[in-house]
């Protein structure tokens, strides 16, 4: 590599990775004000925290680390092995309320490694917004369908659980979970709309989305006339309230299955 270029060549990765995933014009709030910075990774934590050579930490954005232990220690093994590389990051303004930076990393390489990117394309993380009301880079979705495709990683014995499966659901209380089917009916609130995945007066699963959220997906289109009878995948922790419930905070936590799988053909 010719002296120098790396910091620019990781940069200039990060910022069409930025560019592609939330284009300016349409960047939600919560993602804007990020800064470019350098830092060398120094080691990485049990759950997934980045130790950097600065001395801080960091936190990877819009992915969940895995709770089970041996699909956590995969994917730790995955980001130890760039120990040592000097990375371009994107970080946000302000720590999280533990300190952390929340950033996107890339190594400073002719072929920069994206760390996120590259765990959620191996399968070895799924994508989350976490206790964001937006997903910063909405393509790691793309990723994450084509590893979920595949079976890779985690998919290959945890694919999302459908949404009859109510016992199932249940068991994974206080757990993160993917779960895919379809919207039965839809309850606009005050506070807060309700998806339900059962027919009225049934046990079943129930994702709940805060009114903020549903203003934004209001706006893409996703009203409770657009969303009963279809087939959708939503994401979160799994709560018991009535049966099953995911409360999700980003729009983008949400997808239309119906549309993805018209998109294929």
């Amino acid at each position: 590599m010719v002296a120098g270029l790396g910091p620019a060549i990781g940069l200039a990765f990060l910022a069409g990775v930025a560019e592609a995933a939330s284009p300016r014009s349409r960047e939600p709030p919560a993602c804007r004000g990020r800064v470019a910075g350098q830092d060398r990774l120094d080691s990485v934590g049990a759950r997934g925290e980045l130790v950097l050579a600065s001395g801080r930490r960091g936190r990877l954005d819009g992915l969940r680390w895995p709770d089970d232990p041996a699909a956590a220690e995969t994917a730790r093994a995955w980001l130890a092995a760039l120990a040592g590389r000097a990375l371009a990051t994107r970080e946000a303004p302000e720590p999280d309320r533990w300190g952390r930076i929340t950033l996107d990393a890339a190594t400073q390489e002719a072929e920069p490694v994206d760390l996120a990117g590259g765990l959620v394309a191996a399968g070895l993380a799924p994508v989350d917004a976490g206790e964001s009301d937006s997903l910063c880079r909405p393509g790691l979705l793309a990723l994450e369908d084509a590893a979920r495709r595949a079976g890779r990683g985690i998919w290959a014995s945890a694919p999302p659980v459908p949404t009859e499966e109510v016992a199932r659901l249940a068991a994974l209380a206080g757990r993160f979970a993917v779960v895919e089917g379809r919207v039965r009916n839809v309850g606009e609130r005050e506070r807060r709309t309700y998806l339900n995945f059962a027919p009225f007066g049934a046990e079943g699963v129930t994702v709940t989305v805060s009114k903020r959220t549903w203003r934004i997906m209001l706006e893409r289109g996703f009203s409770g006339v657009a969303l009963r009878g279809r087939r959708v995948r939503a994401r979160g922790i799994v709560e018991l309230w009535r049966g099953p419930t995911l409360d999700v905070g980003a729009a983008e936590m949400i997808e239309m299955l119906d549309e993805e799988q018209a998109q294929r053909r």
